[in-house]
């Protein structure tokens, strides 16, 4: 379907244009229809499919008509100008929530520049910055605000927004909010809001949690799912690589020697974890930044904005903070520390194979990661491959515990990457086998908290 039989605005239509997109993903095809005609809608697709544009630009659209409608004869809408207060003030009438301030920032960017031929305002809000210049963003008038929501209720709470003119609700990454915790603090903002409202809900997977929520916040929603549940995107290749955990620092700095390598985000599951990584690789002459919450927000927007511009080859970065991460032409993720939790390897690898591009996911497996990993496999719903680096020294600077041998092979000799995967076998002291792996592999689905 081209975009010019989805509906839209010719002045949306005009920037879609000018930002280079030729025709709309599955996702935006399935989603406008039913949103400008006014129904609920929940949207279930990958990362990177498109997700935010199917949801901006039909508010954009229907927005921009409601603006022509009701602006004075006095003051055409496609005017701008100072907001005015009293009668034909601009009124909030859009609000989209997303679990970060990186992705309200990308949310908020996409907005404008899909708009940029629409007299329309869009405001943020999200903390670890000065709240005045959003509260005077709102004063000034917006018809379209993208918020986090501990910041966004804390302003509600103290009467600083009024949604009583709201139409367009949007959760978006609603499954990440519900990881994050930040089910009360929805409930609370949907409270306030006025019950007549369009309401969309976006995820990367519909778990029956997403399917409660609709049930609460949603009137008939449409159901749009493109690609099945949990289903990593077709187009990123994965790779395991088995490495004791003393050799990946070394591991990491060997395989990007690979020139191919060139815009690599690397996962890891804590913060001081993230900045170890970033040193090790600035210290072997890799240019690397990191993303995570102990970051001032200059210090993230400048990481992500480095990272964009190929400034920095390698953004290091916690799965909370990487939610926010909307970049084209990431060629690797690198699962440095393995993810605790299925879901989380779904979203971290989405972010490479963007939008039909290709990719890569490489994963670090150490012994005790075993369990995570054949939980992860029956998740996905299929085996991963195992690779070996070539040219790397697997017994270089091993420690004892760490040894080749403990992998359950010598430390030059290594498993074929094509062999089906089995528990690596450790001797005992009576010479006899164990079975080694993490010491939940009894109860794979247990995640430690």
């Amino acid at each position: 379907m081209p975009f010019r039989n989805l509906g839209l605005e010719a002045n949306i239509l005009k920037a879609v244009q000018e930002a280079g997109y030729t025709e709309p993903t599955p996702i935006q095809s399935a989603a406008i229809p039913p949103i400008l005609g006014g129904h609920d809608l929940i949207g279930i697709a990958q990362t990177g499919t498109g997700k935010t544009a199917a949801f901006v630009w039909p508010i954009l659209t229907k927005l921009n008509k409601i603006n022509r409608h009701e602006a004075p004869q006095s003051e055409p809408a496609s005017v701008p100008g100072p907001a005015r207060h009293g009668e034909g003030a601009r009124h909030i009438r859009a609000l989209i929530v997303a679990p970060t301030r990186e992705l309200v920032a990308q949310i908020e960017e996409n907005t404008r520049s899909y708009g940029r031929h629409l007299p329309l305002r869009a405001a943020t809000i999200y903390g670890g910055v000065s709240e005045r210049p959003q509260i005077d963003a709102l004063r000034s008038g917006a018809d379209l605000v993208v918020a986090t929501p501990g910041r966004l209720l804390d302003l509600m709470n103290r009467r600083l927004c009024d949604f009583s003119r709201l139409e367009f609700l949007v959760l978006d990454e609603a499954d990440r909010m519900l990881d994050m915790g930040f089910l009360p603090d929805i409930r609370r903002i949907v409270r306030q809001l006025p019950s007549k409202r369009q309401t969309l809900l976006f995820s990367a997977t519909l778990s029956k949690e997403i399917e409660v929520l609709t049930h609460e916040f949603q009137r008939a929603p449409k159901l749009v799912q493109i690609g099945r549940r949990a289903n990593p995107a077709e187009t990123v290749a994965q790779f395991v690589y088995e490495v004791p955990k003393s050799l990946k620092p070394a591991l990491l700095a060997h395989l990007l020697r690979d020139p191919g390598m060139n815009m690599v985000l690397v996962f890891s599951r804590m913060k001081h974890g993230a900045d170890r990584i970033a040193r090790n690789l600035e210290q072997k002459g890799i240019r690397a930044a990191t993303l995570h919450s102990n970051r001032s927000q200059n210090q993230r927007l400048r990481a992500l904005k480095d990272f964009k511009s190929g400034a920095v080859r390698v953004l290091v970065a916690t799965d909370i903070a990487a939610r926010g991460i909307d970049v084209d032409g990431i060629s690797h993720v690198v699962n440095y520390d393995f993810p605790m939790h299925p879901e989380d390897y779904v979203h971290r690898i989405g972010r490479t194979g963007r939008a039909h591009a290709v990719g890569d996911a490489i994963s670090f497996v150490t012994p005790e990661d075993h369990g995570e990993l054949r939980a992860l496999e029956r998740f996905i719903g299929r085996g991963i491959v195992r690779k070996i680096a070539e040219g790397f020294n697997y017994a270089a600077a091993a420690q004892p515990s760490d040894s080749g041998a403990s992998l359950g092979y010598p430390p030059q000799a290594h498993p074929a990457s094509s062999r089906p995967y089995t528990a690596p076998v450790a001797r005992t002291a009576h010479g006899g086998q164990r079975r080694s792996g993490n010491r939940h592999h009894g109860n794979p689905r247990f995640r430690p908290r």
